[in-house]
């Protein structure tokens, strides 16, 4: 059985600009891992080559000579990627890898797409399929990973096309006033964010830190992360004696500004860092100096062993939104050892007080509050970390793949399926 997962995100640097991204790889590689022969599908660097093999997963970087017009990563350009995409991509992948292995083999495929930028590619590779005679052998499933440009989806066609799925049961709701009803196929982490974060690294950044409240907020500038309420609660905190620091990632998004305008207005003092390279020693010098700044704009890309770092060394990672499809920043923090604070939309993985500080108003006296009574009880902070790396082992890519994706490809009663199943 052959795998063929269509996105605009994929592992180049290029091609990364949040979570699916780390969805596309992370899946990509467990089924490549699991034995099965896997394609993905991408808008990929313009400098690196077209076709890449490495062992049974396959890179196809798409639209390449757009991008070398468009430096500013995947969604630069947007509109013409999309219109690559969807009429150039399908014929090659039926005429490439589809057709060869379905008719030569008489196997079976499953086509997997992420988001609104491949919804006329889906329509059209359905459509490739059904005038070749090999619709029957092949399923095709399309993920909602956000509600963006939901308007722009012809649901009613995408429904007839593709199994239509999405992140959790929070999403699940929302797209069913749509006419649809989506199956959950949850995300999922790759076994890099289970990596143990460099002892030495937390040790250090906790001394520099010490007596601080550490937060750390790794998310877009976009109203619906609730930036805004993490200035307040920094606020808050300071005026209880507290000496709050929050350590701040946003993206390029406009909402910055207001973000910091607002801090400044309420007397908080920002500093501005930028790493001069990865790693955990670049962060940590950008660390340095900090005794009188309430908060710090990182300016610069964290790695993923960085990020490890500032989760687990944080007294609280301010994962939470008002609008959340998953939480997947919530669910690194739990692999890394730290303390999440969620929201309560689409973070299925969380039992509130067990394993996350769960927030569900707009109060940062909330947050207060929760976090007061956690690091008062030293044991109780302690266990909550442990729950958290315990959940988060449950939601590891080979899991899902096993647990969740192939079940439900069983169920679409999909040639060799089951076959498979007892391969992995």
């Amino acid at each position: 059985m052959q795998f063929h997962l269509l996105s605009f995100e994929g592992p180049d640097s290029y091609s990364q600009a949040g979570g699916i991204a780390s969805r596309i790889t992370g899946l990509s590689n467990a089924l490549a891992e699991a034995g099965y022969e896997t394609h993905l599908w991408f808008v990929g660097d313009p400098d690196l080559p077209g076709h890449e093999t490495r062992g049974q997963l396959q890179l196809h970087r798409w639209c390449q000579w757009i991008s070398r017009y468009h430096p500013g990563g995947v969604y630069d350009g947007e509109e013409g990627k999309r219109a690559d995409f969807a009429s150039s991509l399908p014929p090659n992948l039926m005429q490439e890898a589809l057709l060869p292995h379905l008719r030569q083999t008489g196997g079976s495929a499953v086509v997997l797409a992420e988001e609104w930028q491949t919804v006329d590619a889906v329509l059209h590779l359905d459509w490739l399929l059904q005038q070749a005679g090999v619709r029957n052998q092949t399923a095709i499933l399309w993920n909602a990973n956000n509600t963006f440009c939901f308007e722009r989806i012809d649901w009613q066609r995408l429904n007839r096309a593709a199994v239509i799925t999405t992140v959790s049961r929070y999403m699940k709701h929302r797209m069913q006033s749509l006419g649809v009803d989506p199956l959950v196929i949850p995300n999922g982490l790759s076994a890099d964010a289970f990596r143990p974060p460099d002892r030495s690294g937390v040790t250090d950044l906790r001394h520099r830190l010490r007596d601080r409240v550490v937060l750390t907020k790794v998310a877009r500038w976009d109203p619906d992360k609730r930036w805004l309420l993490a200035i307040e609660t920094v606020g808050e905190l300071k005026r209880q004696g507290l000496r709050p620091l929050l350590i701040a990632r946003g993206g390029m998004e406009a909402h910055g500004h207001e973000v910091l305008r607002t801090a400044a207005r309420a007397g908080l003092r920002i500093a501005e860092r930028s790493m001069r390279q990865a790693g955990v020693r670049h962060l940590l010098e950008a660390l340095t100096g900090l005794d009188e700044i309430d908060i710090v704009n990182l300016r610069s890309h964290l790695d993923a062993e960085s990020r490890r770092v500032l989760f687990r060394a944080a007294s609280a990672v301010l994962a939470n939104s008002g609008h959340e499809p998953f939480g997947l920043v919530g669910l690194e923090t739990m692999a890394a050892g730290g303390v999440a604070c969620t929201g309560c939309s689409g973070e299925d993985y969380v039992i509130p007080g067990h394993n996350a500080l769960v927030l569900e108003t707009n109060d940062p006296r909330e947050f207060v509050g929760l976090f007061n009574g956690l690091r008062q009880n030293p044991a109780y902070e302690r266990a909550m970390r442990r729950a958290g790396r315990l959940t988060a082992r449950r939601f590891n890519w080979s899991n899902i793949t096993r647990q969740t994706l192939l079940p439900r490809l069983r169920l679409l009663a999909l040639p060799q399926v089951k076959h498979a199943h007892a391969c992995v």
